[in-house]
C-alpha cells in the first residue's frame, strides 16, 4: 500500500500558486480535540517568531470529535487518511507534505514545539533524520509511565543500537524531523506504531546521518487514555527489529546452535563421558546432531530472508553478500553439498557391512549408533545443501 492510497480526501488544500514552504509539521490526529488547537497555536507562534517558512499539516485518522473542524477553522492543510494507524496517518500525512524538511509530532502536547528551531538547524546543517532525545532533553512527573521509562524504551533502544550501530538513545520519541528526500528514500512500509522504528532503522541501514536534539516530555492535555497500547505495541516494535535483522533472529543462533551441537558431537563420538554423577552418551550425540541440523537450517533462513528483503525494497544492498555469490555459486554447492552426501553414504554403508558381519542380528546399540548418527548428519546436511543451493539460484536470477 502506497502513502498515496492511504489519503481518502484533503480539506484546504494549498493552491498551486502558494509558494513551497521551507518546512513542514505534520500531526497525526485521532480525536484530539482538547488539545489540536493549541498545538497549532503553539508552532504558529514559534515559526513566526523564528521567521521559519512553514505549513502545519493535520494527518487525520478517523477523528469524531470535532478535531476536524478545529482544524479547518485554523486553516490548516487537512489530510484524511483511510487506512487506520499511527505509521498510516503519518505516512499519508508525510506524502501531502511540500516542504523541503518534515517535522512530526504528537498533537497531544507533550512534546515542546518550541524545539523546532533546533531540528531545523540540524536539518539544514546536513542531518537526515533528526531524532528528539527525552530522556536527555526531561521526562516531566507522570509524562511517561515507569514500564515504558524504566523498561520499554531502555530495552527496544538498546535492541535497536546492538541489531542496526544506530547512534539514536530515544528509538520510539514522536518528536523528529527528517529530509523528505531522505524520507522517501527510507520508503517505509509498516502503518501501525512501530513506523517509529522503522525510519530509525533505515536510516541506519542506508548510511544516513542521524542526529539526536534533547527535547523534554511533558504530561499530555488529553482526559482520554492514550491510544498506545504497552505490550502490544512493545511486541509489534521488538517483532519488527528481529524481522529486520535476520542475522540477529536467525544466523548468530544458527551458528551457536552448530557450534555447540558439534563440540558437544565430537566429544561424545569416541565413548560416553562423564560429568560428575552423569553419563552423557548416545542420547546426548543425538540431540548433538539436532542441534547442527537445526543451527544450519536457521543460518540459511538469514540468508534466505536477507536475499529476499533485498530484493524486494526492505533491506539496502549489500556488498558481501554480492561478493558471496560470486564464490558461492550452484555449482559449487551441489559440489560441497554431494560431498557430504557421499559422506554420510559411505558411513551408512559400512555401518550395513558391519551388520552383515553379524548376520544382521542383534548389534551393540551404543557403537553402532555412534557410526549411524553422524552418518546421517552428513548425508542429511548434504542434501539440504544441494536443495539450498538451487533456491539460492533462483533468488539470485533476479539479483543478476
Amino acid at each position: 500500500m502506497s502513502a498515496i492510497d492511504l489519503i481518502e480526501t484533503i480539506e484546504t488544500e494549498p493552491r498551486l500558486d502558494d509558494p513551497i514552504p521551507e518546512l513542514s509539521i505534520v500531526l497525526p490526529c485521532l480525536n484530539e480535540v482538547e488539545t489540536l488547537a493549541d498545538c497549532i497555536d503553539l508552532i504558529r507562534h514559534i515559526v513566526w517568531s523564528c521567521g521559519i517558512d512553514a505549513e502545519v499539516i493535520v494527518a487525520d485518522n478517523g477523528s469524531t470529535d470535532g478535531s476536524v473542524e478545529i482544524a479547518i477553522q485554523r486553516a490548516v492543510h487537512v489530510v484524511h487518511v483511510e487506512a487506520k494507524g499511527y505509521g498510516a496517518a503519518l505516512r499519508g500525512g508525510i506524502a501531502a507534505a511540500r516542504g523541503r524538511f518534515v517535522i512530526m509530532g504528537d498533537a497531544d502536547m507533550s512534546y515542546d514545539f518550541g524545539d523546532i528551531p533546533k531540528f531545523l538547524e540540524q536539518l539544514r546543517a546536513g542531518a537526515d533524520l533528526v531524532m528528539g532525545n527525552r530522556f536527555q532533553g526531561g521526562i516531566a512527573r507522570h509524562a511517561m509511565p515507569a514500564l515504558h521509562r524504566y523498561l520499554g524504551n531502555p530495552v527496544l533502544t538498546s535492541i535497536g543500537r546492538l541489531f542496526f550501530h544506530c547512534p539514536v538513545r530515544d528509538f520510539h520519541c514522536g518528536l523528529r524531523g527528517f529530509r523528505k528526500q531522505s524520507y522517501e528514500r527510507m520508503d517505509l512500509r509498516t502503518t501501525g506504531m512501530e513506523f517509529a522504528s522503522e525510519m530509525v532503522v533505515k536510516a541506519s541501514l542506508f548510511g544516513m546521518t542521524v542526529n539526536e536534539v534533547p527535547t523534554r516530555l511533558s504530561p499530555d492535555g488529553r482526559s482520554r487514555p492514550p491510544h498506545l497500547r504497552s505490550w502490544r505495541d512493545g511486541w509489534r516494535h521488538l517483532r519488527f527489529l528481529l524481522l529486520y535483522s535476520p542475522r540477529w533472529l536467525f544466523f548468530y543462533p544458527g551458528l551457536l546452535l552448530m557450534s555447540l551441537g558439534l563440540i558437544t558431537g565430537a566429544w561424545l563420538l569416541p565413548g560416553p563421558r562423564h560429568v560428575g554423577a552423569l553419563t552423557l552418551d548416545i542420547h546426548t550425540l543425538l540431540y548433538a546432531t539436532a542441534a547442527v541440523t537445526l543451527g544450519f537450517q536457521a543460518v540459511v533462513f538469514a540468508l534466505f530472508t536477507k536475499i529476499f528483503a533485498i530484493s524486494e525494497g526492505l533491506l539496502p544492498d549489500d556488498p558481501r553478500l554480492n561478493a558471496a555469490f560470486r564464490y558461492f555459486t550452484l555449482e559449487s554447492g551441489i559440489v560441497g553439498g554431494g560431498f557430504l552426501a557421499l559422506l554420510g553414504l559411505a558411513g551408512s554403508a559400512w555401518a550395513v557391512h558391519l551388520w552383515s558381519a553379524h548376520l544382521f542380528g542383534p548389534l551393540d546399540a551404543s557403537s553402532m549408533l555412534r557410526r549411524v548418527i553422524p552418518s546421517v548428519l552428513a548425508l542429511t546436511l548434504g542434501v539440504q545443501t544441494i536443495f539450498c543451493s538451487f533456491f539460492f539460484s533462483v533468488l539470485g536470477l533476479r539479483r543478476r
